[in-house]
């Protein structure tokens, strides 16, 4: 009963946190022979751990398939290397919505997250976990079956010698009887008496070991049953019980974890979602406007508005404020050609619809001055005037604005970028530039370190062979050397070349009324100077009027070309380097001279490529 009491006692200890009023003990409330019912019940305990269990790994399976989903659909709409959506996130709609996806791929990342801690936490813990207490219950079970079959074998053994003692006891009792009945018969004799007297004692003397034999086991039993209902099992029902608790509690922990998992990672999924909420408010409109305008600005002047040119009043127009044109904008095609005015002056005529014969055609005589009133005389050409401003206007078209046409046609890249705007034109080249100088430095860098290391190898051969380095090092100067031309020759391009372009197209949009393209209509490349009629600004005039040969003007000097060009826009011609030409016309500050080749070709070349020799 001491031990009971201290079992209790320290029971109660362990259970007081948990009950601050008296502790209520199974083995104290329970009768023993509910043994079966505590069975049943620790039983059902841990069956309700493995289906938590099974439960909590269904869920890690959904966050998982949830998480895979979220990274799909990410990676779904997720721009590929290179492609056009990837170039478009400039602008910031395109971008915060990649921050989206982006975000939405950590927030899936937090969800395997989830998964996963709840797999190790949850599953595995209480996986081991029940493993132990299936194996404690085993224990206390097998104890409390050895408790029953020990009481079980002493009651056996009470019982037989209870039943022993009952038997001895009749046999001593007839035997007794058996020796007052011989002893009171007249006719037994001495012998007979004396015989069955020491039958009876001898009936008694076993009956009364028996009976001394029953009574200890009775008493044997009585402690024995004592111990097993008081103590043994008692002790069994509250280590069961304690085990039970101690489920429970492991329980109500991973019922808490399984909220606390999720509830832990809340924070970076809120700020997963206030990141996409960010990329919500970072869209700004006017940004991306600018944007647009940043990336496909060309540098190109607008055109301005052209002099209406009257051939009603004859030849000698006047060049007077009366003119059509707005005050400032170009005077007309006749007013590009005041170096030609010397040239004799011939009125135009039609081509003949039946007859396109130069033959047909019937030049008009020189008509007389006009007055003073009406301004200086016109120029006079030598052959149809109209077809030759045309053709002058054409020729002094530097590269233009693409037409609508041709806008959606992929020009032919060039490797000084001549087929890109002004703007754009000088925005790569200053990036080729910056790429080109990272690369030299690069290089400037690991010559330094290969010259420190040949120094060191010098000084302590047993570190390494000097020699050794010798091809690295070479290498890395010609790798520098190349560099250092790319871009000497790309800082050539860079500064008077894209300078000279915007000159060039906002002389030119002054002079000519009109910017250009740097392609023909059609979506091809010109390669000659001089560019087909048909594809010229007024080439809609080609069935009205007849173009004749232009006189071609004398070369005032020449020029000697230090680079190649490639003459890929319309009104250029190409160069190779080394190559001597001819110059026509110099450069008149917008960084374009025009040349002349042998064989007639001309253009216009970039005069920071070549140089020029004029003629005294």
């Amino acid at each position: 009963m001491q031990f009971i009491f201290i079992c209790n006692s320290y029971l109660g200890c362990f259970y007081g946190v948990h009950a601050p009023q008296e502790v209520q003990e199974w083995g104290r409330f329970l009768f023993p022979d509910q043994y079966d019912i505590i069975d049943k019940h620790t039983q059902s305990g841990l069956e309700l751990v493995e289906k938590y269990v099974k439960f909590v790994k269904e869920r890690t399976e959904i966050e998982q398939n949830y998480a895979k989903q979220l990274r799909n659909l990410t990676k779904k709409y997720n721009p590929k290397r290179g492609c056009k959506e990837e170039q478009e996130c400039r602008f910031s709609n395109h971008q915060s919505f990649l921050d989206i996806l982006n975000e939405m791929n950590d927030y899936a990342g937090q969800r395997e997250l989830i998964a996963e801690n709840m797999m190790m936490n949850i599953c595995i813990e209480l996986t081991k976990y029940l493993q132990e207490l299936k194996m404690e219950r085993k224990t206390h079970l097998s104890e409390a079956k050895k408790a029953q079959q020990s009481l079980e074998s002493t009651y056996k053994q009470l019982d037989s010698s209870k039943k022993r003692f009952e038997r001895e006891w009749r046999e001593a009792d007839k035997a007794a009887q058996y020796a007052e009945k011989t002893d009171q018969d007249i006719n037994a004799t001495k012998a007979d008496v004396e015989k069955a007297k020491q039958q009876a004692n001898m009936r008694t003397h076993i009956a009364e070991e028996c009976k001394n034999d029953y009574a200890a086991q009775l008493q044997k039993y009585n402690k024995e049953q004592s111990q097993f209902y008081f103590s043994d099992m008692p002790l069994i029902f509250n280590k069961l019980q304690d085990m039970d608790e101690r489920r429970v509690r492991k329980l109500a922990q991973g019922y808490v974890l399984f909220s606390d998992t999720e509830r832990h990672v809340m924070p970076i999924i809120g700020k997963c979602l206030e990141g996409v909420t960010k990329a919500g408010t970072n869209v700004n409109e006017r940004n991306d406007s600018i944007a647009l305008i940043e990336q496909y600005k060309s540098g190109f002047e607008r055109p301005g508005d052209l002099d209406f040119e009257d051939y009603s009043q004859g030849i000698n127009r006047a060049s007077s404020d009366s003119s059509l044109g707005t005050l400032g904008t170009p005077k007309g095609p006749l007013e590009l050609l005041g170096k030609n005015r010397s040239k004799p002056f011939w009125l135009f005529s039609k081509k003949s619809k039946l007859s396109p014969s130069p033959s047909s055609l019937t030049p008009f005589s020189t008509p007389p001055a006009p007055s003073p009133a009406n301004g200086p005389p016109s120029p006079k050409f030598g052959r149809d005037p109209l077809s030759y401003c045309l053709k002058e206007i054409n020729k002094t078209v530097k590269p233009r604005i693409s037409s609508f046409r041709t806008l959606g046609r992929t020009p032919t890249v060039t490797e000084d970028f001549g087929h890109l705007p002004p703007e754009q034109r000088r925005k790569r080249l200053q990036q080729k530039l910056d790429d080109i100088g990272k690369e030299l430095q690069k290089e400037v860098d690991q010559s330094e370190a290969l010259e420190k290391m040949k120094d060191v190898y010098e000084k302590n051969p047993q570190m390494g062979d000097p020699a050794s380095l010798s091809p690295q090092i070479n290498q890395t100067a010609q790798n520098m050397e190349r560099l250092r031309g790319e871009l000497n020759k790309y800082e050539v391009m860079d500064s008077p070349l894209l300078a000279a372009d915007a000159l060039s197209y906002r002389s030119h949009s002054n002079n000519n009324g009109s910017t250009h393209e740097p392609y023909s209509p059609d979506g091809t490349h010109s390669e000659e100077g001089t560019p087909d009629p048909s594809h010229a600004i007024y080439a809609e005039f080609d069935d009205d009027f007849e173009e004749e040969e232009e006189e071609l003007v004398a070369p005032i000097g020449q020029c000697t070309a230090m680079y190649n060009f490639p003459g890929a826009s319309e009104g250029t011609i190409t160069m190779q380097e080394g190559e001597v030409l001819s110059v026509v016309e110099e450069d008149k500050g917008d960084g374009w001279t025009r040349v002349r080749r042998a064989n007639g070709n001309e253009g216009y070349i970039p005069t920071s490529y070549v140089s020029i020799s004029l003629s005294k």
